[in-house]
């Protein structure tokens, strides 16, 4: 009688990466909150921008799912790290010591990305593993191990936060005339909608730009 041969276990297919992820938006207050609940973050004058990374293969979304990859691929091929991830960040020109928008445009209507940097501030999926339930300080937490694990310098920087009393950057960012702060709070998961738990509060209540390119 033949012998049996004791099949091999099947091989545990790799997770497909998601498409494009509706963004979480912030919503406009007009005074920072605090406490321990909360951290906060400069706000970018620049083009939210979610970066996908699988294998080789890049993309880079729009705040409105269009895939402009062709026109920060400078920034796409500098996220280099092996397997998957998702990443939420903003892309910027930095002029006379701050983030500009009119920069960022004239630099992107030509075509230069010398200037381009990628401010991450998010990471919603990483090697097979959806993150978005996951706290907002956790995700922080795994995405500052994602860049300085992997040794990823310019133009890719981690977005730096603030801890508790969110007017103690408010002030620093009015003096210096950044367009703002967004609040978030530590303990909520990412949702793909205008939420309470991030707030941005601007230094000039007034939009500057269109509203579908911001945070």
């Amino acid at each position: 009688m033949a012998k049996r041969i004791k099949a091999p276990p099947a091989k545990r297919p790799e997770a497909v990466l998601p498409g494009f992820i509706s963004p979480q938006l912030a919503t406009l207050k007009t005074k920072p909150p605090s406490g321990a609940p909360w951290i906060h973050e400069i706000k970018y004058d620049g083009y939210r921008v979610q970066l996908h990374i699988d294998g080789d293969t890049r993309k880079a979304f729009t705040r409105n799912g269009h895939n402009w990859v062709e026109r920060f691929s400078a920034i796409a091929g500098a996220f280099n790290i092996p397997g998957q991830a998702i990443v939420d960040g903003e892309v910027v020109v930095i002029h006379e010591e701050r983030t500009n928008f009119s920069e960022l445009q004239a630099d992107l209507g030509r075509g230069d990305q010398d200037r381009l940097i990628y401010f991450a501030f998010d990471l919603l999926w990483l090697d097979g593993q959806d993150l978005r339930k996951m706290s907002q300080l956790a995700r922080k937490g795994l995405l500052k191990e994602l860049i300085d694990g992997n040794n990823l310098k310019e133009p890719i920087f981690y977005s730096e936060h603030h801890e508790g009393d969110g007017q103690e950057l408010f002030e620093p960012a009015s003096r210096l005339n950044y367009e703002g702060i967004v609040s978030k709070r530590v303990d909520a998961p990412y949702r793909s909608d205008r939420v309470e738990a991030w707030h941005k509060i601007k230094t000039v209540q007034r939009e500057k730009f269109p509203e579908n390119l911001r945070v």
